[in-house]
């Protein structure tokens, strides 16, 4: 399950009220919070871009420094389109944004693969100022290959990551790119890509400035985490994350045994079908160096059916 964003921009995600609020809420200064506007069709007939123009005319939006595209109206057949509209023509006003979430919904309001969304990167391109960027769902995704020269750190969420944005991701120039945070997901929810998909990030030519690498919820983590053990971008990272997905031993043998890891501040491996032998490597290997392991106490949830063992990533459907 996958829950609201409690902060964004290192501020504190504040809802801002429906129309039945009318007033009644008191709001705080507008850079104090990150706001997340959202249309509620079960309360009320109010679209995304109406809700957003309440929120324009009641807070000063030259003051906004952090915005959370909450649900949208039918957001399981309907991609953000005039949400994605509605910013880009508030962008004049917005002159103070520095990050932008799309798509922050839980599974009451829209399960993350059944999220409508489409090319996000207009986004990118209407607000050059942008440090923190982040969108959830992966139906529909669709991201080009851009150029930014100020983000800082970019999250996809999704339960299946369409191949052709990974690809548009991994070969986007991002040369202020710290953290990078993609869920790979799984096929049974679109989730195509492949590790070569990925290669233009591993190989350590593109994002100079990345720190943070997360490659998870990915039902090809071994594969993943076999590449990573001779990827060139390793040695310049502080914190690697491949948590969420099916690795099992096979995956955490192959990146022990390749360059070493020692030199991270955080290894990040939670839900993962390990045995104890290899946790107790990998503590004894690591932990011992200072890095700080991630590794939840037991094996993910698995399933035998028709002599086959059946794997799951943390977030599917």
């Amino acid at each position: 399950m996958v829950a609201h964003l409690r902060e964004s921009y290192g501020l504190p995600v504040f809802d801002f009220p429906g129309p039945e609020d009318d007033g009644r809420t008191p709001l705080p200064e507008a850079d104090t919070v990150a706001w997340r506007v959202s249309s509620d069709t079960y309360d009320s007939e109010e679209s995304w871009p109406e809700a957003f123009a309440r929120f324009t005319a009641a807070v000063d939006p030259g003051r906004v420094r952090a915005l959370v595209v909450g649900a949208w109206p039918d957001a399981y057949d309907s991609g953000p389109e005039p949400v994605i509209s509605a910013l880009l023509d508030a962008r004049s006003g917005l002159t103070a944004l520095r990050a932008l979430f799309l798509g922050d919904m839980e599974s009451e309001e829209c399960e993350i693969s059944w999220i409508n969304q489409g090319d996000v990167t207009p986004l990118l391109d209407g607000f050059p100022e942008l440090e923190e960027f982040g969108v959830r769902g992966g139906t529909g995704l669709a991201f080009p290959a851009v150029t930014h020269g100020r983000l800082r750190s970019l999250t996809v969420q999704t339960g299946g990551m369409p191949a052709a944005a990974v690809r548009g991701v991994a070969e986007s120039d991002l040369p202020a790119l710290e953290h990078l945070d993609l869920w790979l997901g799984t096929d049974s929810y679109g989730g195509d890509c492949t590790v070569d998909d990925v290669a233009p990030i591993l190989d350590g030519s593109r994002l100079p400035s990345l720190r943070h690498l997360g490659l998870r919820n990915s039902d090809i983590q071994d594969g993943i985490a076999a590449a990573l053990a001779s990827a060139p971008v390793v040695a310049r990272l502080e914190v690697l994350d491949l948590s969420m997905g099916v690795l099992t031993d096979e995956g955490a043998t192959a990146l022990l045994g390749g360059q070493p890891l020692t030199h991270l501040k955080r290894l990040d491996l939670h839900h993962n079908y390990l045995g104890e032998p290899l946790r107790r490597r990998l503590r004894e290997t690591l932990e011992s160096a200072g890095v700080a392991l991630d590794l939840d106490p037991g094996h993910a949830d698995e399933h035998e059916w028709d002599g086959r063992v059946w794997r799951y990533v943390a977030v599917g459907e």
